[in-house]
């Protein structure tokens, strides 16, 4: 699908999408839930129906009224024999049903695009070989043979936090006691914060000993809850960004305690108007787009913390490199960081490509409002957002689709 975006003027007021970070986890909760759990709020992203996919896989069921799920959780004492999981491109799901999956004690299958398949999980290879759990990833499917045990987990602190995530939700379902030791520096570590607040919604206790170790507690197990998911901050951050782009455009729908590390636009938004700032991504590596662009927009910016920009749904450092460079704006990349260069970007010379990635398309959609342009593959906002080009033509986004 390509999107053809004309110079607009933005304004008017949008409802903050569901997170989906939120979604997953409050819906992985009721489906490990003793009996009926009701979720709001929530939207049917691929990532999300991914998850919804895996519920119904492992025995829980589920039917939708609108934007609620209602979920009866699985009975764990009759799990199918044979798990077959599909994880479409979600990393969440994959990652979160991987340990899962490994208490349950049936063999299972885990599949997914090959882009997904080709994203890091050794954590769990290793921790698997530890404990002499069959564990091959051929490419195209996980195939998982044996059963977790509890105990002392030590992880990297500066991969993925959805590894953490995915041994928060499996070891309180196991007998024994368990503590997670994170090895500093702690990346995204308001994703676990996230995990750990859906969890204890459902009655699971965790609990931080110290700064970088997680306990948790053994023969848990979740109750069923009604609870609503809120609004997304990351994908907020779209919208916002159009405001330091001359738009006036009000945000709904956004809690203002919220514990989500992508929060951190409200403070670096701003920090791009003012001048020419150094950013860390660390902690909410999802705003890396959105803040390539409005650096490109405004002043220009270094960021650090972006290797695992690499390791997305693309390279999303490269990707946005190459397609800003299209827009005469100079991106130089290291190792662990991006520089943006401070020019007056203009048209692109050419059509944009949003590489398989709805950052990516989300955040050049949200510069051709300034000079207009051509994306293809921008049917990839289907991931997390699929009515992003009807939020944005609702306050004002000139643009056509076409198949």
């Amino acid at each position: 699908m390509k999107v053809v975006i004309s110079k607009s003027e933005l304004k008017g007021t949008v409802t903050a999408p569901p997170s989906k970070s939120m979604a997953h986890r409050m819906l992985i909760c009721a489906g490990l839930a003793e009996g009926e759990s009701i979720v709001h709020n929530v939207a049917y992203s691929e990532d999300i129906l991914a998850t919804l996919d895996c519920l119904r896989a492992i025995g829980a069921s589920y039917r939708c009224e609108g934007d609620t799920v209602i979920v009866r959780g699985a009975d764990k004492k009759n799990i199918p024999e044979n798990l077959y999981l599909g994880c479409r491109e979600s990393a969440s799901t994959l990652r979160f049903f991987i340990p899962i999956c490994s208490v349950l004690g049936k063999k299972a299958i885990l599949s997914g695009t090959e882009k997904l398949l080709s994203r890091p999980l050794d954590v769990y290879e290793g921790i698997f070989k530890s404990q002499h759990i069959e564990f091959k990833n051929d490419g195209k499917s996980v195939c998982l043979i044996g059963r977790l045990t509890g105990g002392k987990y030590k992880i990297k602190g500066n991969v993925s936090s959805q590894f953490i995530s995915g041994l928060l939700f499996a070891l309180s379902l196991l007998d024994e006691d368990s503590t997670i030791d994170i090895i500093p520096p702690i990346e995204s570590s308001s994703y676990i914060d996230l995990t750990i607040s859906a969890l204890e919604q459902f009655g699971i206790h965790t609990a931080w000993i110290d700064e970088r170790t997680i306990f948790v507690k053994g023969k848990q197990s979740c109750k069923p809850k009604e609870v609503i998911v809120e609004g997304d901050y990351s994908n907020a951050a779209f919208f916002e960004a159009l405001n330091y782009l001359g738009g006036k455009v009000s945000i709904e729908g956004l809690k203002e305690d919220s514990i989500q590390g992508d929060k951190a636009y409200k403070e670096y938004f701003p920090m791009l108007e003012k001048g020419t700032p150094t950013i860390h991504l660390g902690g909410c590596p999802d705003l890396g787009p959105v803040l390539f662009a409005l650096a490109a927009a405004k002043n220009g910016a270094v960021f650090t913390g972006t290797k695992r920009l690499k390791l997305k749904e693309s390279d999303r450092s490269k990707s946005m490199a190459q397609e800003l460079k299209k827009m005469g704006i100079s991106v130089k990349i290291e190792e662990d960081s991006v520089l943006v260069y401070p020019i007056d970007f203009k048209a692109p010379t050419e059509i944009l490509c949003g590489h398989n990635d709805h950052r990516i398309v989300m955040a050049l959609s949200v510069l051709l409002t300034q000079v207009g342009g051509t994306i293809e593959n921008a049917e990839a906002v289907k991931k997390s957002m699929p009515d992003f080009f009807e939020k944005m033509k609702s306050i004002g986004a000139r643009m056509k689709l076409y198949d």
